[in-house]
């Protein structure tokens, strides 16, 4: 085995793996012509998901634009029925193009076909914590089972540090790239293991970005684990719809959502549920993160302004979606992130450590785990 070569490593930074945005419509629902319009031309963005909200999961191969009785993108009928005509996708489909499914998502059930359990780790807001959230409860599960967490912050990678593992290198076999360890139940990747300077910035746009998570969920031996964790960037972005697209056949078992206490931050996460519910992403829950902090006599302070419209558990309520605890600000779980040190473990007595304990427990029960 051997460390991943100078080559492989810009390779990897600078490879489009022929990923194909109009592949995209069959998880986003957007617009067949416009994304193959995109595709042809090479274009480096992905169009927007419409974080309009659906009162009931919504069918997948269906455009946008389409008339109400359109038989599916993925029908036979599909270009083809009375109710195609007139329709803009019309030509698209009777071709058959629109249907033809991205191999990646195969290779990847293939590749993960070991993993029992895939969950997002989600935010509408950016440094609210989820990389926060997502390297403790990694530390969390793996004291009784097999855990992967897989980094596509490709932009801001925290996760070594937050684990410990700055430094590391991927090592390379013949059967792919080897996760680097924390310990034998915890198995780590992120960009960050691949960058010659840590300082470097990454500066990807849509392409760039969907290869480098194609490869991580098909060239990545992830071997059997119980959990894996997939930390994201914040928002609802190529990222996010690369993931959910090459995990449709693994299939992903639910997303968790994290979020600060004050409406700016709740405002987006409304738009983070409504993508989840959009592309058929299970929600196992939101988890308030940074509500209060104690001070040394024993005080509690709200940090944040309180939302004008309702505080989270509301908004979960609204939603329908369960509320799966908050989170306080500690300044011990700071420290434990930047050393890199499994918080719940270092502090087993602090009511934080405890708050992360019931939200990890409260995952787990989800999951049937």
């Amino acid at each position: 085995m051997s460390s991943v070569s100078p080559t492989t490593k810009a390779f990897v930074l600078g490879a489009v793996t022929g990923i194909c945005a109009w592949q995209l419509a069959q998880v986003a629902g957007k617009r067949v012509p416009e994304l193959l319009a995109a595709r042809v031309a090479a274009r480096e963005k992905v169009q927007p998901v419409d974080p309009a909200p659906a009162a009931e999961p919504q069918r997948t191969d269906v455009p946008d634009d389409a008339p109400e009785d359109c038989p599916g993108v993925e029908s036979e009928q599909a270009g083809k029925s009375s109710s195609c005509a007139g329709c803009p996708n019309q030509q698209i489909c009777a071709s058959g193009e629109a249907k033809v499914q991205d191999p990646a998502a195969d290779m990847a059930a293939k590749n993960l076909r070991g993993v029992k359990k895939k969950v997002l780790v989600l935010s509408g807001k950016g440094g609210v914590g989820k990389s926060t959230v997502s390297a403790q409860l990694a530390f969390s599960f793996a004291r009784k089972l097999h855990v992967g967490l897989l980094d596509i912050d490709l932009c801001g990678p925290s996760v070594p540090r937050m684990l410990g593992l700055q430094g590391q290198d991927v090592h390379q076999s013949r059967d792919g790239w080897s996760p680097v360890y924390v310990d034998d139940h915890l198995a780590v990747m992120s960009i960050g293991f691949l960058l010659p300077n840590q300082d470097d910035a990454v500066i990807f746009r849509g392409p760039k970005k969907n290869g480098l998570i194609r490869q991580f969920v098909t060239d990545v031996t992830w071997g059997d684990l119980d959990v894996l964790l997939v930390d994201t960037p914040p928002g609802t972005s190529d990222e996010h719809l690369s993931i959910v697209t090459y995990l449709k056949d693994a299939g992903v078992d639910g997303a968790v959502v994290v979020t600060t206490p004050e409406e700016v931050s709740l405002q987006d996460v409304r738009k983070e549920l409504n993508f989840c519910k959009k592309v058929g992403v299970p929600i196992i829950g939101v988890i308030e993160n940074m509500k209060g902090f104690t001070d040394a006599t024993g005080a509690v302070h709200d940090i944040f302004p309180s939302p004008d419209k309702g505080n989270c558990k509301d908004m979960c309520d609204k939603m329908g979606v369960p509320y799966l605890g908050s989170l306080p600000l500690q300044p011990k779980l700071g420290k434990a992130c930047e050393a890199g040190l499994p918080y719940a473990d270092t502090n087993p007595d602090t009511p934080g450590a405890k708050a992360f304990d019931d939200v990890a427990k409260k995952i787990l029960t989800s999951l049937a785990m």
